[in-house]
């Protein structure tokens, strides 16, 4: 089968063959695990080939693995992108991409709405390598984008579907803006996957995931993946872009020279082996078996998830839920725009009652596990005030939206009926509790 044969085919059908190899003499169906360190050169000047990069090949696993690569391949087929690095988790993948496009003295801007984790890499751990980083309020607010951009502004980066609001990017529209101003836009699509969005077909550059979520859906391995989409033109910018368009290697040329739609790839993976988040082909594996039901479990998932939503926010004791899937919610019309197969399984609901209604529901929640993952089987449930944005004050809360009453909520593959069960015995705690006090009281 050729490329453009390939391409024509769905996209369930290339979630199972994309990136397939069977190599060796034995031709095994499914991709095989090469959990090795190293790889045995023929002689001594293919050694040397590998290390200089006049032959394709293998030479250790912290450089590139065949497992590893079978599932670069995939994703990379699934996103719509030209090539794909696997990493050894999302963090890995987020500051690989941004290592490697900044250096001292830069500057990136980013969405305020994003993974916290990320936030805080940006905010704390950029600003001790001399690079300044500004966040936007709105997201989909172009206006304020284009007015934040400076001339050393390196990258834009953003979330198609952030956690836990649910706010869905208007990527078509930031991306204008980013290449109005020659930089790149960067989007972290784990929340969405390429089943229900592709950033890249819609004007972004880099598409990042952290493979743990719902690409391995499982819940057992870390990844991250970072997908190029070879479009950006980095050769017409090599004053803001020296380490890609203007520095040379032993072969004379540079890397956009060399290879200009994954020249962006190629110098990543070299961070990535300086740097050494390499993933187990072990892992590697197990995303793959997670990627050949993407479609199948995200279109459960999202189709629960809007049920859920739609009960929750008929509910009593429910203040508000923040799922772009609703009519009622302000990021509807984008979601309806680039989402039409469904809206995604994370969003947040506020439990009348704050922060002591938010504990009594989340510890009588039977079905829903109490962890911090996202993308599982399995639904889960975690309070974000009190672990993943704990380190924000009250001012920093309010203005992200995050309540003391709000939870957030990754819906799994149970039966929607069983999980609206547990949450109606959740809310009947709150209610009780409440009542009880209220005993007390008088």
């Amino acid at each position: 089968m050729t490329r453009d044969d390939h391409a024509r085919l769905a996209f369930a059908t290339r979630q199972l063959h994309a990136g397939d190899r069977t190599p060796g003499p034995h031709r095994p169906r499914a991709t095989p695990i090469y959990l090795t360190a190293g790889f045995e050169f023929d002689d001594f000047d293919q050694a040397h080939a590998r290390f200089a990069g006049t032959e394709e090949g293998f030479s250790y696993t912290r450089v590139g693995n065949p497992t590893n690569v079978a599932a670069e391949e995939r994703i990379a087929d699934l996103e719509s992108g030209v090539g794909a690095l696997l990493l050894g988790s999302g963090q890995a993948a987020v500051a690989t991409t941004v290592l490697a496009l900044v250096s001292a003295g830069d500057h990136v801007l980013a969405s305020s709405s994003i993974y916290e984790g990320t936030r805080e890499l940006l905010r704390d751990d950029l600003a001790r390598q001399g690079v300044a980083v500004d966040f936007i309020g709105d997201p989909n607010d172009a206006a304020a984008w284009d007015a934040a951009v400076r001339p050393t502004t390196r990258l834009l980066f953003a979330e198609s579907i952030p956690n836990p609001k649910n706010d869905v990017l208007d990527v078509a529209a930031i991306a204008a803006v980013a290449h109005r101003h020659g930089v790149p836009l960067v989007v972290d699509n784990t929340l969405a996957t390429p089943y229900l969005l592709r950033p890249l077909e819609h004007g972004a550059d880099i598409v990042v995931h952290s493979a743990s979520k719902f690409l391995a859906g499982h819940g057992t391995v870390l990844g991250g993946v970072i997908v190029d989409g070879g479009t950006f033109a980095w050769a017409d910018h090599p004053d803001a872009y020296p380490q890609l368009a203007r520095q040379r290697g032993l072969d004379g040329l540079t890397f956009a020279e060399r290879s200009p739609r994954t020249a962006f790839l190629d110098f990543a993976r070299r961070v990535a082996m300086r740097y050494g988040p390499v993933p187990s082909p072990l892992n590697a594996f197990l995303i793959i078996q997670g990627i050949e039901t993407l479609s199948l479990r995200v279109a459960r998932q999202s189709a629960t998830a809007l049920q859920l939503a739609t009960w929750l926010e008929r509910q009593p004791g429910v203040e508000s839920v923040d799922y772009s899937g609703l009519p009622s919610s302000p990021h509807h019309a984008v979601a309806a725009r680039y989402l039409p197969l469904g809206q995604g399984s994370v969003f947040a609901v506020t439990i009348r009652g704050g922060r002591e209604a938010a504990r009594i529901f989340t510890d009588a929640l039977r079905l829903f596990t109490r962890m911090t993952h996202l993308g599982d089987v399995r639904s889960l449930v975690l309070h974000p005030a009190t672990t993943t944005h704990v380190l924000r004050d009250e001012g920093q809360l309010a203005a992200g939206g995050i309540g003391q009453g709000l939870l957030r909520l990754s819906i799994g593959l149970e039966e929607p009926e069983d999980l609206i069960a547990d949450l109606d015995r959740a809310l009947a705690a709150v209610a009780a509790a409440d009542l009880l006090s209220t005993v007390g009281a008088s």
